[in-house]
């Protein structure tokens, strides 16, 4: 019976030493087949072309002041990039920061100090984000129609707090949100401000329980309230948290431009999804990566600057984001396909996005045919 036993208990430990001896291993290269290594690699081709096109692209003054000027996109997209792996949108982001800036606007007008209005603009967004939470997590309304819904009414309540006036004259104190530097550096405070915030979502996000948690809504919500996680809260605090950060780009944009009209912000809600997608993140849900999203945004950051600095009209800088969305959309489909199935090629799906990439390199090379003498003004 001993020696059974223990030629038993020897047998019940083999395959689990085999295992741990040929656990698989990730190959050098696998490891760079990542999107984030992708966008790296975008990153400096976009670096590299745009200091060959032009020489004050590199030049520390103009990359510090640039690197301002879309920070307000970054704030937007930390929460945004949550709502999305849960298989959600929040089309209002851009209305509630002009909410947010146009009440502290009404605020100020009325001689309120700029802290305790910009407070009160801050509170008025968070309650907008929560009025969406609310909606989608306890209403059952579909995101894309409750965001919709509010993307109208939060930009109507911006214009009739302000109407036809502008708030300025902003003190220091507050324009330095958007305007002044860390002291003794060039870096902007609103970048580092998003840095740290960058941080701090990423570790939420990717070493969290309340992270997994937002992963598991997006891979099968019906799967993940049986197994109890508390799906609504969860979706209830991740909008109120994107309400909160839409209102805190609108303090910061506010206080870049030293001025605040009703309209400010609108259309960015676009662009800030945009840099979710393109940095990885599923529009179906289940998929992302904080660091891939801030590497897109630092892509469209250094594109923008670069088409800007040879002044290309914003319907070209519009079309050049919106190839680079699009390839990189099927791009990461394609490498996904070759993931999951090694050499084995769906050669439907291959021809339908071939066809489709012909159809879109036409009307491309159509467009700057059509524009090919402003394209050389520009160019030289």
């Amino acid at each position: 019976m001993k020696a059974s036993t223990v030629s038993s208990t020897a047998a019940a430990s083999q395959p689990a030493n085999q295992i741990n001896v040929n656990a698989p291993r990730k190959s050098f290269l696998a490891r760079f087949q990542r999107w984030e290594w992708m966008l790296v690699a975008l990153v400096v081709i976009a670096i590299v072309i745009n200091s060959r096109l032009t020489p004050y692209f590199l030049n520390a003054q103009n990359l510090s002041r640039t690197s301002a000027d879309f920070m307000e996109l970054g704030l937007m997209m930390l929460p945004m990039v949550f709502i999305i792996i849960t298989g959600n949108i929040d089309l209002s982001v851009a209305s509630n920061l002009g909410m947010c800036a146009s009440f502290m606007a009404v605020l100020w007008n009325l001689h309120v100090n700029i802290w305790i209005a910009a407070g009160a603009g801050l509170a008025l967004a968070t309650l907008g984000g929560l009025l969406n939470g609310f909606l989608i997590a306890k209403v059952k309304l579909p995101a894309l129609v409750a965001t919709l819904g509010t993307y109208a009414f939060f930009r109507g309540i911006a214009y009739v707090l302000l109407g036809d006036q502008a708030g300025r004259g902003y003190p220091p104190a507050f324009t330095y949100l958007g305007q002044g530097k860390i002291p003794g550096t060039l870096i902007p405070f609103s970048v580092g401000l998003f840095a740290v915030l960058a941080v701090v979502f990423g570790l939420v996000l990717h070493r969290t329980t309340f992270g997994r948690y937002i992963f598991s809504i997006g891979n099968n919500e019906n799967a993940s309230i049986y197994a109890g996680v508390q799906v609504a809260r969860i979706k209830m605090t991740i909008y109120i948290v994107s309400g909160f950060m839409a209102g805190l780009a609108g303090l910061v944009l506010a206080a870049r431009f030293g001025s605040t009209r009703p309209d400010i912000g609108t259309g960015l809600e676009l662009t800030v999804i945009t840099a979710a997608v393109l940095g990885g993140v599923d529009i179906n849900g289940g998929i992302g990566t904080m660091p891939g999203a801030v590497l897109s945004l630092l892509l469209i950051g250094l594109v923008r600057f670069g088409m800007g600095l040879k002044n290309v009209q914003d319907q070209v800088q519009s079309i050049a984001i919106g190839s680079l969305l699009i390839l990189s959309i099927l791009l990461a489909s394609v490498a996904r396909t070759i993931s999951a199935s090694g050499l084995k090629f769906n050669w439907r799906n291959i021809a339908t996005a071939a066809a489709f990439i012909i159809v879109f390199a036409a009307f491309f090379f159509f467009f700057f045919w059509s524009r090919a003498p402003v394209l050389k003004s520009v160019f030289g």
